[in-house]
């Protein structure tokens, strides 16, 4: 099982902690615990543990595309999306929060994803969907860090050094192997310094990209400002859905559960403290970046708007800019893949580790260090194999972040509530449950077909 005694801290190296009026963990609560909630799921963070681990999930380097989806929808379509974005993934992570927050307080806390679902929806749903689509999104975002982590070395390895000779794939197991150590911190509250580091740096690169933008806008070297959509009718039609898609990725989250199960209890309140903190930050780097890059490129901004700053590699900011602000970037990819890698980890420490036995004992390190590292070179050869995996994740992104995010977030809701179908509750969660599960089946049919458009062009190892 996966749940906590409410009053509980948590247990670790098999001991108990306990609270100012938290009795003891009795020895059949220590044997409920599964080694994947015990050592990797610790509830022991404050609500400010929690802001750091939110804001390092939610605000990454995928912002940086949101002036290539501003560039599909145009101005107004572009910033009301960036607007109802935040607002509805604002609410309906709040929404999980207190469902999380009811199950606790009658003795029930759900430290995972997948056992909330299977304790309102059913074993089945719990088992075959949500916790499938959790790991395939998750482990797609490792993947996806790794493989952008490697293109950033790449740009910063090709403005030092034009003439070099080193392919992609080689900076894609530089990565890697900085993961592979990240990989081995072994829960996720101790990831909370590495997390606040983070917070700082996506401040960092995203104040850099809105300056450069800024810069080159306000310039004669940037392209001539246009902000006309495409003419033709089908490419346009799935260049708003493929938008709605990457904006739904950029602040689609996942772990939320996982992220709350990290609190040490009580943890009434606390999460919505967290949110707070996160969406001050997604408000500042998210519509800064959006708008900055779309003013200043138009509908000629590239997949990520870094990719401006380079005309024909060219730099059109001055290098050492570039360099620094692709070093930021770099660094905070890091810290987003080991958050993402959490969930894997779990099922990794559930899976081969000893409950009852010590956290640092063999038994346990052994089996974690080779499970962990096993999950890196994973994901690190798969990044290096598969350098269009951007169009994979968009997909991953529309069948996964879009059901965790906002469609299970309202559904959870109303049947753990029931709130009354007189009241606006209930008809403002079925309408987004509605909404986004056709705009999420619209989004995937527009991911997969930007894959066949694109298979062409597919090589492995290819040095894009």
């Amino acid at each position: 099982m996966s749940t906590l005694n409410p009053n509980s801290v948590g247990v670790l190296q098999g001991d108990y902690v306990e609270g100012p009026q938290s009795p003891a963990v009795e020895p059949h609560q220590q044997k409920e615990l599964d080694a994947g909630a015990l050592f990797v799921l610790k509830s022991k963070g404050s609500w400010l543990h929690c802001g750091y681990h939110l804001t390092t999930s939610i605000v990454a380097p995928p912002l940086l595309s949101l002036p290539f989806a501003l560039a599909s929808l145009g101005w107004v379509a572009g910033v009301l999306s960036l607007i109802i974005g935040a607002m509805v993934t604002f609410y309906s992570y709040n929404l999980i929060s207190l469902v999380l927050e009811h199950h606790a307080h009658k003795g029930h806390r759900h430290l995972r994803f997948r056992d909330m679902a299977t304790d309102i929806l059913g074993p089945r749903w719990g088992r075959y969907y949500v916790g499938p689509i959790q790991f395939l999104v998750c482990y797609g975002a490792v993947v996806g860090s790794t493989l952008l982590g490697g293109q950033c070395m790449k740009t910063i390895y090709q403005i030092s050094t034009p003439d070099g000779s080193m392919k992609l794939y080689q900076f894609v197991v530089i990565f890697g192997c900085f993961m592979l150590l990240l990989a081995q911190v072994p829960s996720f509250h101790s990831l909370r310094h590495i997390n606040l580091i983070s917070l700082v740096l996506c401040l960092a690169y995203s104040t850099c990209a809105t300056a450069g933008s800024i810069y080159i806008g306000d310039s004669s070297k940037g392209p001539t400002k246009d902000y006309s959509l495409n003419s033709d009718g089908t490419n346009r039609l799935f260049g708003i859905f493929n938008a709605i898609a990457i904006i739904a990725t950029t602040f689609g989250n996942g772990i939320i559960p996982e992220i709350q199960a990290t609190l040490a209890p009580p943890v009434k309140g606390k999460m919505f403290k967290g949110l707070s903190v996160c969406y001050a930050v997604v408000i500042v780097t998210f519509f800064s970046v959006g708008i900055s890059g779309y003013w200043a490129f138009g509908n000629q901004a590239e997949g990520t708007v870094l990719s401006n700053f380079l005309d024909n590699g060219k730099p059109l900011v001055p290098k050492w800019f570039l360099m620094m602000t692709n070093i930021f970037t770099l660094l905070q990819l890091s810290a987003v893949g080991v958050v993402y890698l959490q969930p894997t980890n779990e099922v990794l420490e559930r899976t081969f580790a000893d409950p009852m036995s010590h956290e640092f004992s063999i038994r346990n390190v052994v089996p974690r260090l080779i499970s962990r590292s096993l999950s890196v070179v994973i994901a690190t050869t798969v990044a290096a194999m598969l350098p269009f995996f951007g169009d994979i994740n968009a997909m991953i992104g529309a069948f996964g972040f879009i059901p965790l995010d906002f469609i299970l977030p309202s559904v959870f809701f109303n049947l753990t509530f029931r709130p009354s179908r007189r009241g606006p509750i209930f008809w403002v969660n079925t309408i987004l449950a509605v909404v986004f599960s056709v705009l999420g089946v619209i989004a995937a049919v527009a991911a997969v077909r930007q894959i066949s458009l694109d298979a062409k062009n597919y090589k492995l190892f290819a040095n894009v």
